[in-house]
């Protein structure tokens, strides 16, 4: 709904006195239309009436959301059963503490590895969302295929799904644009802002003691504010990415990088949670990605390099062992030479990646230069043709030591044979492929050897979106001052701190939306368990007894 008619409609019913005094305008505050729009569709299908507020008119591209490849962990789902993939939640776990070296919250790890296939089929059965399993390549450190996604792989169109379900409930209005700047909590501080009930502490004044969340806080573009009360708010404002001295400040070794997210990503979740004296938690964590093309500044995608691509620097020389992850390759490449690297590709790779969005929109951009040879190709990315020549010799010698060790089997388990630590474990444990050392890095997975004509593309490290945030439970609940929630107050995604772990090294692909939908979709489940036991209590005078398990955080 627009904002004009939503405001529209909250002065109708507040003229015919439909609002009473000790009842809130809605139960539910949605800050962000990412992937809070999970929370805002599972509240309402409770029957909770709920508000979404967003700045950016561009929502539907223009946040984090909408510019992932759409890639959502379910560890167990009936997509897999059907595929006879084994997973499990319990394994899921494991491949998120192998990659984080045991430095994840183990509590909010295991509570979102638990919710992740009922999420990924409530995404399916509740939103309607069209999903289906990534059975064709397997991204770095996952054990199991279990990522899940929309056709194009791109988070555009899932997230204009969601849009499309959020436009046609009828218990959910939009404010767009408008920007949530603070929150209210109940209390019994005098000069309540105008709008709300006497008796509350505006969030500047409250401590881990005070009283429930009761008002948000919104401006509109002009610096007008308006005071909605409400029963809880959450909070899926993404992070702190698009604030360039707060990244700086926790994330120097990326800083330079080239920032690839929403321009509304400024902290704003931190800065409410600190004036209502919440914990914050992994601030230096962070999802980087190594495969941003430097003409397009379109995202070239892993995928080329789990199908065979090569990286290299600006010298012809391989750096690392590509396959453990874009997130952390970013930093490595941004400390080569001019910071700036070539992705080596074929026409094999070429056309089994264009089933991604992101892929199709880099080549028709034009960002792939094309040759013969090596020579040719030398010329064309301006690096020398002996390193490059050295480099791909290497990469033809991986790919067939691998394929002669029983590439047959792994195409037929696909990344069921893929241990949890990466390709080093399936070289040791699955095929035998001698030494880490066969490659100078220690990369142990080609698929197939790179042929001519060859393709590159220049690509530049680049921050996506910070992974650290708000401390929050296995409900998404916010954590005060003293480890216990703050009554009403609840974060995802971005917004919270996170299954990372610290750094970039331990960004498992779809951790980053896994917590956006997820955690929106535990915040509501959370929300409408508190307003049916407040409605039990109003209309009956019975004392409800009994909460869900409360998790706690490291």
């Amino acid at each position: 709904m627009a904002r004009d008619d939503t405001e529209r409609r909250r002065a109708e019913q507040r003229q015919a006195g439909q609002a009473a005094v000790d009842e809130p305008a809605v139960d539910l505050v949605v800050a962000g239309a990412g992937g809070g729009l999970a929370g805002a569709l599972r509240a309402a299908e409770a029957g909770l009436s709920v508000l979404v507020v967003d700045p950016d008119e561009q929502f539907t591209r223009g946040n984090n959301t909408s510019m992932s490849t759409a890639m959502i962990p379910g560890a167990g789902s009936r997509w897999q059963r059907e595929a006879g993939v084994e997973d499990s939640p319990e394994r899921f776990l494991a491949d998120i503490s192998a990659k984080t070296h045991g430095t994840a919250d183990p509590v909010l790890a295991a509570a979102l590895a638990q919710l992740s296939a009922p999420l990924v089929e409530w995404l399916a059965d509740g939103a309607g969302l069209p999903l289906q399993l990534v059975r064709d390549f397997s991204y770095p450190g996952h054990s199991a295929d279990r990522l899940h996604t929309v056709e194009g792989r791109h988070g555009s169109v899932l997230l204009r799904h969601l849009h499309e379900r959020v436009r046609r409930a009828p218990t959910i209005d939009m404010l767009v644009p408008a920007r949530l700047v603070d929150v209210v909590t109940s209390g019994v501080a005098s000069g309540a802002p105008s709008g709300v009930a006497s008796g509350v502490t505006t969030a500047g004044t409250g401590t881990n003691g005070q009283g429930p969340v009761c008002a948000a806080v919104v401006e509109y573009p002009g610096g007008r504010r308006e005071t909605i009360t409400t029963r809880a708010v959450l909070l899926a404002t993404n992070g702190y990415g698009a604030d360039r001295a707060r990244v700086a400040r926790h994330l120097p070794g990326i800083a330079a990088a080239d920032y690839h997210g929403g321009q509304f990503s400024r902290g704003d979740a931190l800065e409410i949670g600190a004036r209502l004296g919440a914990r914050s938690a992994f601030l230096d964590a962070y999802q980087g990605h190594a495969a941003l093309a430097r003409r397009s500044r379109t995202l070239v995608g892993w995928a080329t390099i789990m199908h065979g691509a090569i990286m290299v620097d600006a010298g012809g020389a391989r750096f690392g062992d590509e396959t453990t992850g874009y997130s952390e390759y970013a930093a490595a490449l941004a400390a080569r030479p001019g910071a700036r690297g070539w992705i080596v590709l074929d026409s094999r790779i070429h056309d089994l990646c264009r089933s991604f969005t992101d892929f199709r929109e880099t080549v028709e951009a034009g960002a792939l230069v094309w040759a013969d040879d090596v020579e040719r190709l030398a010329a064309r990315t301006g690096t020398p043709a002996g390193a490059l020549a050295e480099s791909l010799a290497a990469q033809a010698a991986g790919a067939k030591a691998w394929a002669g060790a029983g590439a047959e089997a792994w195409a037929g388990a696909g990344a069921e044979a893929w241990a949890g630590a990466g390709a080093e474990a399936w070289a040791g444990a699955e095929a035998g492929v001698g030494s880490s050392g066969d490659d100078p890095f220690g990369r142990t997975f080609f698929e197939a050897p790179l042929r001519p004509p060859y393709a590159a593309v220049e690509v530049v490290p680049a921050l996506f979106h910070t992974q650290g945030g708000l401390q929050v439970d296995g409900d998404a609940r916010v954590r005060g001052g003293d480890g216990a929630p703050i009554p009403g107050l609840y974060a995802s995604g971005g917004a919270a701190h996170g299954i990372s772990g610290h750094g970039a090294a331990g960004y498992l692909a779809g951790n980053g939306l896994l917590p956006a939908l997820g955690l929106a979709w535990q915040a509501a489940n959370d929300v409408a368990r508190a307003v049916t036991r407040h409605t039990v209590t109003r209309h009956t005078g019975t004392l409800v007894t009994g909460t869900p398990e409360e998790g706690t955080a490291p």
